[in-house]
């Protein structure tokens, strides 16, 4: 099965490395001009690089997705630069780990309230000629996740909102789905802080793994071209599990 997506534009919300570079190459490579965002200059001028070797049109600008006018700001650029939207992936995360005000405040901001924003900021470029909209949750959001509370509670509530929205938006020829990844290692990643830093919880997280593995960057990104492709046509609200077998 080989997917095209030439002509559609694409923004991915926490493009510049991991999930959301995968995500932003898988889509270039099928075809798709792309913008991203991210905080650091440094590693978006890179993804940035990385991305037009591909061929094709890309937009990356500096945005904080936990201010509501920066997202909006950024939603409208990347229109701009691509000359509207077709696709729209909310990627970003704080990883809010702590059960309290900070840790539930930067979770609800950026892993809730940014793709809200994003979504409602991009809706009018999409309502033009239908499209689709992705959210990055996790399987922490499908069950307890007593480790990291406000992240767990809040990619649960990121999952609800792709229902909510799917139902909304059918009409309007908009698909929404979202994808709930297991642990991804990468290079630079949390997993990859963890084997370093803390060596217990790596191998203990490992070990639970069905497939004997992490999974990568690339898995996601490949389950994500698919679900905005016309081969998943009818598939919309619905959340798609990416991990070797864990929530099992």
């Amino acid at each position: 099965m080989k997917i095209d997506l030439t002509g559609r534009r694409a923004l991915i919300a926490g493009g510049s490395r991991g999930i959301g570079l995968a995500i932003a190459r898988s889509f270039a490579a099928a075809g798709a001009d792309v913008a991203i965002c991210a905080r650091q200059i440094a590693s978006l001028e890179s993804a940035a690089a990385s991305l037009r070797a591909l061929g094709r049109r890309v937009s990356a600008r500096a945005c904080d997705l936990s201010r509501a006018e920066e997202v909006r700001n950024w939603v409208e650029a990347a229109a701009q630069d691509l000359g509207g939207i077709d696709i729209l992936v909310n990627n970003a995360s704080a990883f809010g780990r702590t059960d309290d005000e900070a840790g539930w405040a930067a979770s609800v901001q950026i892993d809730l309230m940014a793709p809200v924003r994003a979504s409602s900021a991009a809706l009018p470029y999409l309502e033009r000629q239908g499209g689709s909209i992705i959210h990055i949750s996790s399987i922490s959001g499908l069950g307890a996740s007593v480790r990291t509370p406000p992240y767990g509670a809040v990619k649960a509530a990121l999952m609800e909102y792709t229902q909510t929205q799917a139902a909304a938006l059918a009409r309007k020829r908009i698909r929404v789905n979202c994808i709930a990844p297991g642990s991804i290692f990468f290079e630079g990643g949390t997993w990859d802080r963890f084997r370093r830093e803390n060596p217990a919880l790596y191998e203990g997280t490992l070990a639970g793994i069905p497939s004997g593995r992490f999974g990568a960057p690339e898995e996601v990104a490949h389950v994500a071209t698919f679900l905005v492709s016309d081969q998943a046509s009818w598939v919309t609200g619905q959340t798609v599990a990416v991990d070797g077998g864990q929530s099992l």
